[in-house]
């Protein structure tokens, strides 16, 4: 759960965060009987929390359909992302993972943690994959060997030009977005999406993710793995590792609101496609990310500290969204009230602030536009709270937590 500071800041966060700490652990009992599929749903817990609390909403079949196509391109990903792999071995796993996924016997050793853990196991997620749907497997295939051939791709390529940069996001998110629309279509509940807007469903997380991880990626050992375009931060620096230095403090914000202002043209697109959608489960599966998407956008804006840690939206702010989005109504609102938070954070003085400002203008005329903005929604903009609430809110988590050991202690004791 949030840290106490943080909920006596924002002693809204509590019950959001009470909901999202009970869903945890309710999708955690729902973890199948049967050895693969018991560590396929063990393993999603375990390399990606949010999206497994998301995916347990799904129908039955296509939540296990969806399960393993996250599994499998983790593992593809798992590959690429291993630096300390020689380009000569790397590079055939990655074309050929496609393949690999109807061997219930193969594994390839590498990663870390509990990455490693699924590259071990990977015959455990094989097994799973073969008893899906035959046009389940064909769409999960698919993918795997348009994603494994496009990073190959990228192991020799350096990312040079915004194009090479939506090229590479293409083959590993905006494939992602293609394959989960083939599922839902697959599944019977949903028209097969065009492939531009799937495409900027994957675009929209993945650029998020790459602005939020610069310095993780620019400290990989033993080799940086570096993602963002020479054709931005050239402009600002004259080596991309650069931008961590205090020296270059100024011209990294300038670069990081450029590539803000980049990951912002995806935003209408996601926000077109999510209200195509017709199955409630599948719209909260595609919806959540990308509310959070843009909200880590509107706080990793202008903020120095993306080059000297982690900046991630708080654990608080995330259960609301989950908690909040239902409709496609809650989408809009949210894209609105984030989009004016970053609005407000633009500098006149910033190279990109007249294009930055025109983008954030066309999402909330999309926003305003769907006629759903309704003004009494609880709004994602932070507002000062009221020392009374803050102290009866510690209050309550004392008394929350003093109940909830007790609980625990009496359960153990029976």
């Amino acid at each position: 759960m949030g840290s106490l500071g943080a909920i006596v800041k924002h002693p809204d966060d509590l019950y959001p965060l009470l909901k999202l700490k009970m869903a945890a652990r309710h999708a955690e009992k729902q973890i199948p009987s049967e050895p693969h599929w018991g560590f396929c749903y063990s393993m999603l817990h375990k390399v990606s929390r949010s999206f497994a609390l998301v995916i347990q909403q799904l129908d039955t079949d296509l939540r296990n359909a969806v399960c393993i196509f996250y599994l499998v391109l983790r593992a593809l990903d798992t590959v690429e992302d291993d630096t300390s792999i020689a380009t000569e071995v790397k590079v055939p796993i990655l074309k050929a993972f496609h393949r690999h996924i109807y061997d219930r016997d193969w594994h390839f050793s590498c990663g870390t943690k509990e990455y490693k853990v699924l590259m071990d196991q990977f015959h455990l997620v094989s097994t799973a994959f073969l008893e899906l749907a035959k046009n389940y497997q064909e769409a999960i295939e698919d993918i795997t060997d348009r994603m494994g051939a496009g990073m190959a791709k990228f192991i020799c390529k350096e990312v040079e030009t915004i194009d090479d940069y939506d090229e590479y996001c293409h083959y590993v998110a905006g494939l992602v977005g293609l394959g989960l629309s083939k599922l839902f279509h697959a599944s019977g509940k949903e028209n097969l999406a065009a492939d531009s807007l799937s495409n900027s469903m994957g675009l929209f997380l993945q650029k998020t993710n790459i602005i939020r991880d610069y310095l993780e990626d620019i400290n990989e050992i033993p080799k940086s793995r570096m993602f963002w375009p020479r054709q931005i931060w050239s402009k600002y620096v004259n080596k991309l590792e650069d931008l961590k230095y205090e020296e270059n403090s100024v011209k990294a914000v300038q670069c990081l609101n450029d590539m803000v202002t980049n990951a912002l043209m995806h935003a209408e697109d996601c926000l077109k496609y999510m209200s195509d959608l017709r199955d409630d489960s599948i719209f909260r599966f595609c919806a959540i990310p990308q509310i959070m998407a843009i909200g880590t956008l509107a706080i990793c804006y202008n903020n120095v500290e993306v080059f000297r840690g982690v900046v991630k939206m708080r654990r608080g702010l995330t259960a609301k969204v989950i908690d909040r989005t239902k409709t496609i109504a809650d989408v809009y609102g949210a894209f609105f009230d984030f989009a004016s938070m970053l609005e407000s954070k633009v500098d006149k003085n910033d190279p990109n602030a007249t294009k930055t400002l025109s983008r954030l203008v066309a999402i909330q005329k999309t926003c305003r536009e769907s006629g759903l903005l309704n003004k009494s929604r609880k709004s994602y903009i932070l507002r000062k709270e009221n020392g009374y609430g803050s102290t009866l809110i510690i209050i309550l988590v004392l008394l929350f937590s003093i109940m909830f050991a007790y609980n625990s202690a009496t359960r153990h004791s029976n």
